[in-house]
């Protein structure tokens, strides 16, 4: 019996094994985009694909999905801006709670709708702890969910809040500056929340270039996700994941 996509993550953070995720919205690919961003990510030993957008207003998820299975062996990831955003073509599904705002329809609400369907899609469900830092720009996710993001300063808040979603239960702590950050998340703060953590760390928005990606992971990220950027240029797919990979493994 194969891992789970959770275990996986377990095992790759104790050897401190860093992980790069290929972010696809379905609302900006085709079937030809999309195969030759499979390709790149194939080529560049790319560890995961996330898919999702704040929005999804087509129908392509699902075939989306499908096309990334069909074509290679990397693990899909629904990263969801809605409940409606459930494929059970995928391999597992970011419960998202948003726990760095203060809407209760993004904390629990929507996910008392849409238990039932994801309960039944048959996903791997990974809870997870939302936390948007305020990317110096606002984005689509602040304002679908109606929330203020974290202040990109104060490392103390985001430290407090990855802990209560730890001690909450979460499995899985995603800082997200957002998709058309102007600034990523500092190594700074990342280091911080890493630091008083136990389970994996997953780092995402405004990042735009190999070396950005490298001092994340060397400040305690334990997945770096780019979409935005690669949606412009391709070719930092085989860059970012060159600069992760290189990240020496833990002695174990």
């Amino acid at each position: 019996m194969s891992k789970s996509i959770y275990h996986s993550l377990i095992d790759r953070k104790q050897r401190q094994k860093k992980s790069f995720a290929v972010l696809i919205d379905p609302d900006k690919v085709n079937d030809k985009s999309l195969e030759e961003t499979i390709a790149l990510a194939v080529e560049a030993s790319v560890d995961y694909f996330f898919v999702g957008g704040s929005l999804v207003v087509s129908s392509y998820l699902d075939d989306c999905i499908r096309l990334i299975k069909k074509s290679c062996d990397i693990p899909v990831l629904i990263f969801p801006g809605s409940p409606s955003q459930v494929s059970k073509y995928a391999d597992a599904l970011l419960y998202l709670s948003l726990i760095s705002g203060r809407n209760p329809e993004l904390l629990i609400g929507q996910h008392v709708v849409s238990a039932p369907i994801v309960k039944q899609s048959g996903l791997e469900i990974i809870s997870t702890g939302y936390m948007v830092v305020d990317g110096g720009a606002p984005t689509t996710v602040s304002y679908i969910s109606n929330a203020s993001p974290l202040p990109s300063d104060k490392n103390e808040i985001a430290m407090c809040t990855a802990m209560a979603g730890e001690m909450l239960g979460m499995k899985i702590i995603y800082m997200d500056a957002g998709s058309g950050a102007k600034k990523a998340i500092s190594e700074n703060m990342i280091q911080k929340v890493s630091s008083c953590i136990q389970v994996p760390l997953i780092v995402g928005g405004g990042i735009t270039e190999p070396e950005k990606a490298y001092n994340n992971c060397k400040a305690g990220a334990d997945l770096i996700v780019v979409g935005n950027a690669i949606e412009k240029d391709p070719g930092l797919i085989k860059e970012i994941a060159s600069a992760v990979h290189s990240i020496p493994l833990a002695r174990i």
